[in-house]
């Protein structure tokens, strides 16, 4: 994984160059600087092994429900080897996750009475269709 290119770097982490260049613009993943060619805007960046890891941790955190925000902040701990702050971080994702789960649950329960309800009439409109019904 020495020396890819911006499409070489993208496809390891299973993302679009797009993606790559907007982490860039955010500040969350560095540019090499480009190397051959002639002129100011000559030559190719290469990627590195540090850059693709980069990359992975950003998409892993993405997962775990992390804001680019966190994510930048999460990469500057990772430098500096604070670990509270780290923590604070990941306990603030996790009851925001906490409280998610029980908003699901309970759309869950309310849906599947709506169900039920609309399973077991068979006259009148449908109760699903005027649970959501504005007027």
């Amino acid at each position: 994984m020495k020396d890819m290119t911006i499409a070489g770097l993208a496809r390891t982490a299973g993302v679009g160059v797009e993606t790559v260049r907007y982490y860039q613009r955010r500040g969350l993943l560095g540019e090499p600087p480009r190397t051959g060619g002639a002129g100011p805007g000559g030559g190719i960046r290469r990627y590195d092994a540090g850059h693709a890891r980069t990359l992975r941790f950003i998409r892993a955190a993405q997962a775990a429900g992390f804001t680019l925000e966190e994510i930048a902040e999460l990469l500057a701990l990772d430098a500096s080897e604070d670990r509270a702050r780290a923590r604070t971080l990941a306990t603030g994702r996790l009851e925001a996750l906490d409280a998610k789960i029980v908003e699901l649950e309970q759309a869950r329960t309310a849906l599947r009475r709506l169900a039920e309800s609309c399973d077991a009439g068979t006259q009148g409109p449908c109760p699903i269709l005027q649970a959501f019904d504005p007027a």
